[in-house]
């Protein structure tokens, strides 16, 4: 039998990593929590909406497992409050990892964390917690991801670049081997990083 797990937030992102879930197969998706109520939503590709955050201690005392399913373009904000309150409540939070994608053996990769489709992550590399390794991302040998990171579609990370806590790397940019990205930084899409970030 399959554990249950409760997705927070119920955007676009959500239907990604619903998707992703689907296929790994180690869970049941038991419905969303959305941050706010919007009574015209009940449901995500038909996984019911069981509540908003406020009611996320009450679904503790059934369900032990959640994952932060909010999207992350500028800030990291909403993701950090949603991971630190899940921890408070001691929601397990799992590493979700697509069936198509690849995950060294010799590679760490922190709790609520997902890897996407077609994305490839290789030895040496370390991955912090709650990030989202979008689909078709690289990242390369001995790269240092920190925690709350989002890694968005077709991004490079060459070998033991460092990208610092709570950055946002847009879709096909590319940084060069060896670079370090300062904490909260956005990397718009397409951009060639060459030298350091602070």
């Amino acid at each position: 039998m399959k554990e249950q797990i409760i997705l927070i937030g119920a955007g676009g992102h959500c239907k990604s990593c619903i998707d992703v879930i689907e296929q790994q197969g180690r869970f049941e998706i038991a419905g969303i929590v959305d941050r706010e109520n919007h009574p015209e939503v009940n449901a995500v590709l038909d996984y019911p909406i069981l509540g908003t955050d406020k009611d996320l201690s009450e679904l503790k005392k059934t369900y032990d497992y959640a994952l932060v399913t909010v999207g992350q373009i500028k800030s990291p904000l909403s993701r950090i409050q949603l991971y630190n309150l899940l921890k408070d409540l001691k929601f397990s939070l799992p590493i979700v990892v697509s069936p198509i994608a690849y995950v060294s053996r010799h590679a760490s990769i922190g709790e609520g964390t997902i890897v996407m489709h077609h994305a490839l992550v290789n030895a040496g590399v370390t991955i912090g917690a709650n990030c989202i390794i979008n689909n078709k991302a690289l990242v390369e040998h001995d790269a240092i991801i920190e925690e709350h990171c989002h890694i968005a579609t077709a991004a490079i990370i060459n070998g033991g670049v460092k990208v610092g806590a709570g950055t946002f790397f847009g879709s096909n940019a590319v940084c060069k081997e060896y670079s370090e990205i300062g904490e909260n930084s956005v990397v718009a899409c397409g951009v060639k990083i060459t030298k350091n970030i602070p």
